[in-house]
This record gives structure tokens, sequence and C-alpha cells, in this order.
């Protein structure tokens, strides 16, 4: 018998199994992660801004508080600083100048350590002497109550021979509004918190139509008093906004907006025309690049500086009774004028008066 056998299969090599991927495949799949992961990343990046917001109102809330607890305790809200008030005349009016500079120069920040749980640190003060002198440098504590996580406060201090004696300050991310129009004039134009502090009955327009605080950004420069909480100064722990009171009313009159001013105000994150005044603007180009303009207030001679954030479209506020509210950087400055002044006699939903008349009447 003969045997038969089987043919022999003979497989192409193609069909052969493959392993790995080719350099196409490899590179698709790359592809593709990234255009899942540039998906993913905004979201996650707003997801952490979100909870950033979260912590910043909520610090700012206990900022309102704290000030709120402050005034039960002693009769008044907190002072803005302990500086001198210079006695002065302007057009027949007699008038205390705020001079920033003078002084013991404790920020309203400082009187508030008790009250948001920095006993202790508010022990190390010695007020019998200046801010300057103290031994123990409790000043330049970092706080984390004082700080937005949205910047980047931490670890950034100011220090300047001239102006600071060598003294290290802390920065932080919360600022007082003092007046509607330059810091040196709140005594006059009052805001919420101004030299001496004042009781909370001489906020007539209402603790809910009163701006308190709002946020502040700092940026990484030794030179650049931003953001620094011990310090009653202009941008550093107070907030002017830089409209004008009108002319043809009495110096001492209630707080008039004037509409020559109009587009010259220090809205919230605003670059220009007007911009933050300093003792000394270091690095004027990389705080142009920053976002953050500034000029030295010694070659200008007037004293404002508006909120600013790193929250998109606008910074976190708190009002004197405690409200919390973003502040939108295009709000209407009128308005926002008369948030700021404490008894001017406009509140919102009534009509918001300008000084049209002024401007013919002048110069």
């Amino acid at each position: 018998m003969y045997s038969v056998k089987s043919p022999r299969i003979h497989r192409p090599f193609a069909s052969t199994l493959r392993s790995g991927f080719t350099l196409v495949e490899l590179l698709v799949v790359i592809a593709i992660i990234g255009v899942l992961i540039s998906l993913i990343l905004p979201a996650v990046q707003a997801a952490r801004e979100s909870a950033r917001r979260v912590q910043c109102t909520n610090n700012l809330r206990q900022l309102a508080l704290a000030t709120s607890n402050y005034e039960s305790a002693t009769g008044k809200l907190p002072p803005s600083g302990d500086v001198v008030l210079e006695p002065r005349v302007y057009a027949g009016v007699d008038y205390e100048s705020y001079r920033q500079r003078e002084g013991k120069q404790f920020s309203w920040a400082v009187m508030l350590l008790p009250y948001i749980e920095q006993q202790q640190l508010y022990n190390q003060f010695d007020f019998d002497k200046s801010v300057f002198e103290q031994t123990t440098e409790p000043q330049s504590q970092f706080l984390q109550q004082l700080a937005c996580p949205s910047d980047e406060a931490h670890g950034r201090m100011f220090q300047e021979e001239t102006f600071t004696l060598g003294k290290r300050f802390a920065k932080g991310n919360y600022a007082a509004f003092c007046t509607p129009f330059h810091t040196d004039l709140q005594m006059v134009f009052p805001g919420a918190l101004v030299a001496r502090g004042q009781a909370m009955r001489k906020i007539s327009d209402g603790s809910s139509n009163a701006l308190l605080f709002a946020e502040v950004r700092t940026r990484d420069h030794e030179q650049d008093e931003r953001g620094v909480w011990a310090l009653p100064w202009t941008a550093a722990s107070l907030l002017a906004f830089d409209m004008h009171h009108d002319t043809a009313r009495r110096f001492d009159d209630p707080f008039v907006a004037y509409n020559r001013y109009a587009d010259q105000t220090q809205l919230p994150n605003t670059l220009g025309p007007n911009s933050d005044m300093l003792q000394i603007c270091p690095d004027l180009a990389g705080s142009q690049l920053d976002g953050m303009p500034c000029l030295d207030s010694n070659s200008y001679h007037y004293l404002s500086a508006p909120a600013r954030s790193l929250h998109p479209g606008g910074v976190d506020s708190a009002y004197v009774d405690g409200r919390v509210e973003f502040l939108s950087d295009d709000i209407d400055e009128y308005v926002m004028a008369y948030l700021i002044s404490i008894n001017d006699g406009h509140t919102p939903g009534t009509s918001v008066p300008t000084a049209t008349s002024a401007a013919s009447s002048s110069n």
C-alpha cells in the first residue's frame, strides 16, 4: 500500500503575528493622548481655580466677621492705620491729611490679629514702638488667613533700606477701602476704615452698601510693597479709588463724583491711565508685563491703588455687613465710587449723581 502524505500548508509571511506598534501607530496614539490632555487640562485648571476662589472668599468672609467682632468689642471699626493726621486747609476748609509714612504705622490687619485667631502673634507687637522697631519681627510672618491661594504671596517680602529700615515685611492679598478719592483724604471723604476708626453709625448709607475689603496682588520683588499686611500704606493694605469730588461743592460736603475724572479711576485690575502709587516703583517694565503698572508716589503726589486678583474678570470683595461679592473689572465707576463712600446718601437702585455742572464751572 502506498501511504498518502498530507500536503504541507505554507502560510504567507504577512499573516504571521506581529509584536509592538509601528511608528505611525505610536504617533497616532500620542496625538490622541495629547488631544485628551488638552480637553481635560482646562477643566482641571478650572476646578483648581474654583477651589482657590472658595478659600479666598472664605478668608474675606472671616475678615469681615473679625471686623464686626472688633467693632462689638471696642465700639468702633478698626482704624485704617496708626499714623499722623496733619491739620491742613483747602478752599477755606480745615481738614486732617492722612500721613501714611508718619507715626507708628500699624495697619488695620495688625489690630484684627486677635480676631482671626492670631492672639499670640498680636502679643509679639510692642505698640510703644513703631512697626519698624519690633524686636521679634512679627510683621515678617506670613499669614494664611490673609492670603488668597490664587496668588503666590507665600514667602514674598518687602524690604527696603530707606522705607523699612532694613526690616522684612510679609505680604498678603487683602486690603481695605478707606476712601473713594485719595488715601490722604480719607478723613474728608471716608470709606469704611479710616484713621482712628469710626463708629458703625457713621456708615449712614448702610453696612450692606459699604465696601470693606477686596483683593490685592503681590509681586516677587523685595522693593514692591503691594500686599504688605502690616503697613497702612496705599496698595499695601489700603485701597483708594481716585474718583474726585465735585469741585463746585464745598470740600467738606458729602462726596459727589466729578465726571471730569471719569475713565481715570482705579477700577479692579485696571491697566491705566492711573497706576498703583508706591513709595518707589521697582522694575517699571516688569510691573507693566505683570499687569500691575505702578508709579513713584513721591513724584506724582497722589495716593490711590485698585483691587487686583488673578481671578478671571474681577476681584472678590467683602461688605461691612459680611456679604462677599465678586466685583467685575467693568463695574460702573460711579456705582463703585458710591459703594466705597459711606455717607453720600446714595444706595443701589437710586439715581447716581455726577458733577456735570462742575465740569463747566472749573478751570
